[in-house]
């Protein structure tokens, strides 16, 4: 696979569990769907922003976007990004998988939960350290980031006074509405929008995402690169050459088939929070009206010594996607174990048939070991391939994920770009809490 491929899915072991036939069906079900998105209709027609995201988001407020990450870069040593779900998790997938690759402040994310514990380290974590508030939000109200805000901002307004504070802190909130517009307002921050037609979990290469991200110092204008070419190879009609449309299509095959939850299990440590965006956008689009698949996921060969049993012999209503990173560290090998270097191997451990071998062969191995016995246990699974992990190719990833689930939404019969059952436990707890009109 070249570099200008990025993404490569293999669907072999779907065969055994499902007829290729069947899954040559859903083609034609696939490229209504996709015509549909293009004409933005159907249902959630009004939330197709992120479609055009990969050539929309190069303009002037990109520019700006960088313009203030060369700034945080001078003055700042840690920049804090408030927010939850879809305002944190593309941003955070993109630092873990690209963590080699960045060279400005370090990122902390903070109102991803209500743990004090956790709130009150990271808190003492800064404490001497120069630092930026970027707040993500579009209401300014959701419980989680607004009450970490308030901690942080209470925080900089007595290390830097309010007017300094507020140079120091960027809005990433409604162009026009909502409790964080009209603080961002009055107070003077600086700000970016969220665009209407853009929901939280298709946010990624908003400013939700591309801010943190031109902040740690990753070069954003690949990143969209690699999601334009990823959407300009979703456009295509053949099944077999269009990967959002061929995974939308093997996924509705086995969901068919009664296979009703999909594990995306990696074996690259750095992929683990795009494992969990992943767990968000596929949650929250698809699981309504009691239909949906249910999205985990694995992190190998860590979790072969735990959830690798009940993979193996469990009850057989799952399918496993494997999102593999072809490039690694080659030089990284097992070495002699000997009593001084170049000595006589030991082999106290029992690893002297792998001495000279890299890691990155073995964990292979490993991957190629776990798909055969996964196969043979009776999981169907597919195998998604990417050359190495760098903008671009993760660029590509955003892209690919979310434009395969809203094909796959719509072909579930569900509309992908609302999420009504978050509301219900936010109105218990806000009953409980005392909220007034609750």
């Amino acid at each position: 696979m070249s570099q200008n491929d990025c993404l490569h899915i293999d669907s072999t072991n779907v065969m055994p569990f499902v007829d290729r036939e069947r899954i040559d069906e859903k083609a034609e079900l696939a490229r209504a769907v996709a015509r549909q998105l293009e004409r933005r209709e159907g249902p959630g027609s009004d939330f197709l922003g992120w479609l055009d995201l990969p050539v929309a988001a190069n303009g002037p407020e990109l520019s700006r976007m960088e313009d203030l990450a060369e700034q945080a870069g001078q003055d700042s040593d840690v920049v804090v990004v408030i927010g939850i779900g879809g305002s944190y998790l593309g941003a955070e997938a993109a630092l873990s998988a690209l963590c080699d690759l960045t060279s400005g402040p370090e990122i902390l994310f903070a109102g991803t939960h209500l743990s004090s514990p956790a709130l009150s380290r990271m808190l003492r974590r800064v404490e001497g350290r120069d630092i930026r508030l970027v707040v993500i939000s579009k209401s300014g109200t959701t419980l989680e980031p607004a009450a970490a805000f308030r901690l942080f901002r209470d925080l900089m307004v007595r290390r830097y006074g309010r007017e300094n504070a507020a140079r120091r802190i960027t809005a990433v909130t409604d162009a026009s509405r909502g409790a964080l517009r009209s603080m961002s307002d009055e107070e003077g921050y600086e700000t970016f929008v969220i665009p209407d037609d853009v929901g939280g979990r298709f946010s990624v290469l908003t400013p939700v995402g591309l801010l943190p991200l031109a902040i740690a110092g990753l070069d954003v204008r690949a990143l969209l690169g690699g999601a334009a070419a990823m959407r300009e190879r979703c456009a295509g009609a053949d099944l077999w050459e269009n990967p959002a449309h061929l995974y939308a299509a093997a996924r509705s095959a086995l969901y068919d088939e009664g296979y009703w939850v999909e594990v995306l299990s990696s074996f690259h440590a750095d992929v683990g929070p795009l494992q969990e965006w992943w767990k968000q956008l596929f949650g929250e689009s698809e699981g309504k009206e009691e239909r949906g698949i249910f999205p985990a996921s694995c992190r190998f060969t860590t979790d072969l010594h735990s959830l690798g049993q009940y993979l193996q012999d469990g009850r057989r209503e799952l399918f496993e996607t494997f999102l593999m990173v072809d490039g690694g560290q080659p030089d990284l090998v097992v070495p002699l174990d000997a009593a001084e270097p170049g000595g006589v191997d030991l082999d106290r451990d029992g690893l002297a048939y792998l001495v000279g071998r890299s890691l990155d062969d073995i964990n292979t191995k490993a991957f190629e070991g776990t798909r055969n016995a996964h196969t043979d246990g009776g999981v169907p699974n597919l195998t998604i391939t990417v050359p190495t992990l760098d903008e671009r190719v993760i660029g590509s990833l955003f892209y690919f994920f979310e434009k395969a689930v809203a094909i796959s939404g719509r072909m579930l019969g569900v509309n992908p770009f609302d999420q009504p059952g978050v509301e219900a436990y936010k109105k218990e707890m806000f009953r409980l809490l005392g909220k007034p009109g609750a």
